[in-house]
């Protein structure tokens, strides 16, 4: 069985908006581009999906953009290989390695986990409380940016019932960020 890992930035205000905190630096991004390599699939809402798409996905020309440095481009080609699964109702196709998830989020998820693998991350904000409602994630990684917001989506915000984690591993990063990897306890 594959475990779910939730992975996103977010600011000390709990702010989860991708430009809310601190630009990435080389040291964060070759962090991304190692737990991506950690999963067999990532799994997005439309939203995710789109946004990630529009700023990594290979050039038909197949020569990454100008204004990605030489440093971003392992993350980029992570993701643009990596297998991805879209929960949308609203899409009727995607493309890009992915495979749109119809019916019951619930069960789409459930049967992905069931799979053999390494393990399956999802990422952006509205998917991954919906999952955590339904007690799917098996691990949080939160990389939390010494910012704070004042305003944005907020992590994990409407949640049904508290969730007690435990803290399973910590790495700071030069720039100020933290990475907090958690899973629920009892797990």
């Amino acid at each position: 069985m594959r475990q779910l890992r939730y992975a996103i930035n977010v600011t000390l205000d709990g702010c989860c908006h991708h430009e809310a905190g601190i630009a990435p630096d080389e040291e964060s991004m070759r962090f991304w581009t190692a737990e991506m390599e950690q999963a067999d699939a990532e799994i997005f809402g439309r939203v995710t999906y789109e946004m990630m798409e529009s700023a990594w996905r290979r050039p038909v020309t197949g020569v990454w953009p100008d204004w990605m440095r030489e440093w971003e481009i392992p993350f980029a080609e992570a993701i643009d290989a990596q297998r991805k699964y879209v929960v949308s109702s609203s899409l009727t196709e995607v493309d890009w390695n992915a495979e749109l998830l119809r019916g019951d989020q619930g069960d789409a998820v459930r049967r992905l986990k069931q799979e053999p693998g390494r393990g399956l991350s999802v990422g952006g904000v509205t998917l991954p409380l919906a999952l955590a409602d339904l007690g799917l994630i098996d691990e949080y990684l939160f990389v939390v940016h010494p910012v704070v917001a004042g305003h944005g989506p907020t992590l994990l915000s409407g949640l049904r019932e508290r969730m007690e984690l435990e803290l399973v591993e910590r790495q700071d990063f030069r720039s100020g960020l933290t990475a907090l990897r958690y899973r629920p306890r009892g797990t």
